[in-house]
């Protein structure tokens, strides 16, 4: 009897840490998002599936080009997924060609599908504050991002995580680095429907 109760609380012990590791891991180290719409694209697709590293800006700030998740303002657990363009304390703008400029000076960067139709905010020089990233959607032209009102500016305090790995679907699963990846999901999926 002793060894049954003996058993019982050790396999109850082992359920409690798992239990608790579990926790921990789902509401302090990892997100899981589901992007939707084409706001990322080629980078990331509609219904794909991303882990969010809710850990690393614990240890260091985020750089530019990271892509980060943060809470849609309107609604409770829904989440934007875009590229951070603009850091804290550095001033935006967009001309009419859609370039971007940042501290007065034309950003080298390949990560628009194509050029800026629509600078919105970003067509007069901002500062952003000491707290504040401007970002965009890789999709430039089919985008809600800092340039519109209903995102704006995204607080350091907002920012859930970086996305760093698609879970979903199967055939794209691996970690989330460049556009690199972008193009050749691209050119995967134009020999998909050829």
């Amino acid at each position: 009897m002793k060894a049954i109760f003996k058993d019982v609380v050790s396999l109850c012990f082992y359920l409690v840490i798992v239990m608790g590791c579990t926790y921990v891991f789902v509401n302090y180290a990892v997100q899981r998002t589901e992007i939707e719409g084409d706001s990322m694209q080629t980078m990331l697709s509609d219904r794909d599936q991303v882990l969010v590293d809710k850990l690393t800006y614990r240890f260091r700030e985020p750089q530019r080009y990271d892509i980060i998740a943060f809470p849609y303002r309107y609604e409770q657990d829904t989440f934007y997924v875009k590229r951070i363009i603009g850091l804290p304390g550095e001033k935006i703008r967009i001309d009419a060609q859609g370039t971007i400029f940042i501290n007065d000076e034309a950003l080298e960067e390949h990560y628009g599908t194509e050029a800026i139709s629509h600078p919105g905010f970003a067509s007069v020089p901002k500062i952003l504050a000491e707290d504040e990233y401007f970002v965009l959607g890789d999709n430039r032209n089919n985008s809600e991002d800092s340039r519109f009102a209903s995102v704006g500016y995204v607080r350091r305090s907002e920012i859930v995580g970086k996305v760093f790995f698609r879970i979903y679907p199967f055939s794209s699963i691996g970690f989330i680095t460049d556009a690199g990846d972008g193009e050749n999901r691209k050119n995967a999926k134009k020999g998909e429907k050829e």
